[in-house]
């Protein structure tokens, strides 16, 4: 007998059978099992992120690759996002597909593999945003001087609100609307970037007032911490602002990528306060030094051209100065006036006396002249009147020779017209004499059926039937009291009238007959 002895092997036929999924199963229960929750260090590759939400990325090292997948939920509570090229820290679970044989890690979280990385991820970030003109000075708007509103992206909770707050009051107390949001952790980033484009749609003369300038403020902390404010979404919404935007994220030496896109940049949430608005008090007293140079300056203004009016008044000449030679012309020329004016008179006198010894036959030689001038044109204007009715005549008989076929169109065409009137006029007299006839006949007829109507309606026709007419007195009866009360009676029939004669003189009651009796 061996002192080892070798165990048989088992034969074929006796080992158990697996299916597929019943062996693949086995070997997730394994690795699961086994690699509960792994945190894995490596360099992110070959990242795809399809319409769905989920996230899929390589983790690997010089030597192996494991695939990793991170579902829609779990990457919308990830505070970094893996890109290509990055070393990170990755914290899920092992397991299987056994769609495709193969394993993969779940990631639950990614944090970057030490600050080296998180700071490189950062400047590859801010190097592509800036290639893209999201930080070109270009850009960014200027900052109002005197704000009416102002809006606050912060947390409602922490020190920073207060501090703004604070500031504001004591230089220029301003309104002022806060948007609460998450500063730090999964959420800040989609809250940050939601609050400026939600001011921003804000619209003017609304009931909610629209700010005039924007503060992004938060108190300083860690790399980590300050993430939120490093992401595409908030640099995106910093950049797209219409609102002028100052950011106040961190200390003074800290730097987002917020703080490039921002149109100013604050060292402190207190900065941007200052940054903000103006000192009320230093306006007030800039005002009033303003507002006393002003006086000043109209004082001595009107000070110098009172003076420069005064010394230009020295230098004009006194009235009487201005005045004594004109007043003296005007003596001498008085003077000389009366003696002008015999002068002129003397003249005028002598020549109407040459003119007033004109003698007859100059008279008469003057208006031989004029009459054989006179007859000269009225000979000259007879020979152009003469010319002138030759050349109208001629015009006029050209004229007429055109105008002969016109006017026999024209006389032939009244005589038709006349032929067609009298033809109308003869219709029309027609049917004059036939209108009395016609009308004529038609009353004929409407009185024959009135009479035959009259005729059927009579009483007459009514006596044929075996009717009666009662008169009294020559009058019609209608009851039996006019009929007691009448003399004398008539009954009318169809074919004639009957009288009844005369009725004795009626009796006082209980003398005559039978009361009711006729007779």
């Amino acid at each position: 007998m061996d002192m080892f002895e070798d165990s048989p092997a088992p034969a074929p036929g006796n080992s158990p059978e697996y299916t597929v999924s019943e062996l693949s199963g086995a070997v997730k229960r394994v690795i699961e099992g086994e690699f509960g929750l792994v945190r894995v260090r490596g360099e992110v590759g070959r990242v795809s992120r399809p319409s769905s939400g989920h996230l899929y990325f390589d983790l690997k090292d010089d030597r192996s690759v494991i695939a990793a997948v991170s579902w829609k939920g779990q990457v919308a509570r990830m505070q970094v996002r893996p890109e290509e090229g990055m070393e990170v820290v990755a914290t899920g679970r092992m397991t299987t597909f056994p769609g495709q044989s193969k394993y993969q890690l779940i990631v639950e979280d990614v944090a970057p593999a030490g600050a080296g990385a998180l700071m490189a991820m950062l400047e590859k970030r801010r190097a592509a945003l800036q290639a893209e003109g999201l930080f070109d000075p270009a850009r960014k708007k200027p900052i109002p001087y005197l704000p009416q509103v102002i809006g606050v992206v912060t947390s409602p909770s922490g020190a920073v609100i207060r501090d703004i707050l604070h500031r504001l009051r004591d230089r220029f107390p301003r309104h002022v609307l806060i948007w609460p949001v998450a500063v730090q952790g999964q959420n800040c980033a989609a809250e940050v970037a939601a609050a400026i484009r939600g001011f921003n749609a804000i619209e003017p003369g609304g009931p909610i007032p629209r700010p005039d300038v924007l503060i992004v403020a938060r108190g300083g902390g860690s790399l980590e911490d300050l993430w939120g404010f490093n992401e595409e979404i908030v640099v995106r919404a910093a950049a797209g602002s219409r609102i002028p935007l100052i950011s106040a994220v961190g200390h003074e030496t800290d730097t987002t990528l917020i703080d490039h896109a921002a149109d100013l940049r604050a060292p402190t949430p207190t900065a941007a306060a200052e940054l903000a608005v103006p000192v009320r008090m230093e306006l007030l007293a800039t005002v009033e030094g303003l507002s006393a140079r002003l006086l000043r300056a109209l004082s001595l203004g009107h000070q110098r051209r009172d003076q420069r009016l005064r010394d230009l008044g020295r230098a004009l000449p006194r009235p009487e100065a201005l005045l004594a030679g004109p007043a003296q012309r005007l003596d001498l020329w008085s003077g000389r006036l009366a003696g002008a004016l015999g002068i002129a008179t003397a003249r005028k006198r002598a020549a109407f006396e040459r003119g007033a010894r004109l003698r007859p036959e100059m008279l008469l030689a003057l208006i031989r002249q004029r009459r054989d001038a006179l007859d000269r044109r009225a000979g000259e204007a007879d020979a152009r009147f003469d010319r002138r009715a030759d050349a109208r005549r001629a015009a006029f008989d050209k004229w007429a020779s055109r105008l002969e076929p016109a006017l026999h169109r024209l006389i032939t065409q009244a005589a038709r017209q006349q032929e067609e009137g009298a033809a109308r006029l003869a219709k029309l007299s027609a049917r004059l004499d036939a209108a009395p006839v016609a009308r004529t006949a038609e009353l004929t007829r409407r009185v024959e059926a009135l009479d035959r109507t009259l005729r059927t309606l009579g009483y007459d026709q009514t006596l044929k039937r075996g009717f009666a007419v009662v008169r009294g007195d020559g009058q019609v009866v209608t009851s039996r009291s006019a009929a007691e009360k009448a003399q004398q009676l008539e009954i009318q029939f169809a074919d004639g009238r009957l009288p009844l004669g005369a009725r004795p003189p009626r009796k006082t009651k209980g003398d005559g007959p039978e009361q009711g009796s006729l007779f």
